[in-house]
């Protein structure tokens, strides 16, 4: 999906860190913050530089959601399919940005379905 122009405006004005949500093949909800986090051809990348449950979630079942705020308080959330990867394009991007000091083992990118803000659905 092509993120709309407005929610593209407020990821430049998100405040970090932003909030990540994977499930687990049970069903359990694992939540966490991610600070090494940017776009790239409309997927949101996060750096893996300490993923444990995360990891495993992405793995094994591939929805996820991303949650950040504006510094004026207004929230969007970003649903879709969730991959990993230790290559590629994206890989590489991610190593352009994340500090060299992090582990950047791999790439979790979320190829968003569907976004919100606050309860309104923009796409």
């Amino acid at each position: 999906m092509i993120l709309p122009e407005e929610v593209l405006k407020a990821w430049e004005e998100k405040q970090v860190p932003i909030v990540l949500t994977t499930v687990s093949q049970e069903g359990m909800p694992n939540t966490i913050y991610a600070t090494c986090v940017s776009l790239f051809n409309n997927k949101v990348l996060i750096a893996d530089n300490k993923f444990c449950k995360t990891h495993k979630n992405v793995i094994e079942c591939d929805k996820g959601n991303v949650l950040f705020i504006t510094a004026e308080k207004k929230a969007y959330q970003l649903k879709g399919k969730l991959t990993y990867k230790t290559g590629g394009e994206e890989y590489d991007d991610m190593k352009k940005w994340n500090r060299p000091d992090l582990a950047g083992k791999g790439v979790a990118i979320l190829d968003v379905e569907e976004v919100y803000m606050g309860a309104k659905k923009l796409g």
